[in-house]
């Protein structure tokens, strides 16, 4: 199964349980970011873990240890003005790329919840971008 199949597989069961997800990510709290194209303009959904921090939102842009950041990252960049669907609420953010220390401090915090995100840095010799999304309605 290709990236875009497996996340509109795990998109369709967000929607169909109200933002719950089972499988692999039983447990887990995973958000809808919906970012506009860097290059093509279209709009891209991607289903990512992420943890509550203040008023924020914190995703990773893992991309699973990948040698290079996801594709979604460029996009929000360009664009930072994203869509966010969690559980059955959608609201427009802002999504501003964290620096140090606070990069290192929330992506420790992030290792804690889903300790997999550990795995994913030793995979790369990338410093993975952390995230925060602000709600801005």
């Amino acid at each position: 199964m290709d990236m875009k199949e497996f996340n509109k597989t795990i998109i369709d069961e967000f929607h169909a349980n109200g933002g719950v997800v089972g499988g692999q990510f039983a447990g887990i709290p995973l958000l809808l970011l919906t970012t506009t194209g860097a290059k093509t303009g279209q709009t891209r959904v991607n289903p990512l873990a992420y943890m509550n921090h203040g008023d924020r939102h914190i995703i990773i842009a893992s991309y699973a240890g990948a040698p290079t950041n996801p594709p979604w990252y460029y996009n929000l960049l360009s664009n930072p003005e994203v869509s966010v669907e969690m559980g059955s609420e959608r609201f427009t953010a802002r999504a501003d790329v964290l620096d140090e220390p606070e990069r290192t401090e929330l992506y420790a915090k992030m290792v804690e919840i889903i300790p997999v995100f550990s795995e994913y840095q030793s995979k790369t010799t990338r410093v993975i971008p952390v995230v925060a999304l602000t709600r801005s309605e």
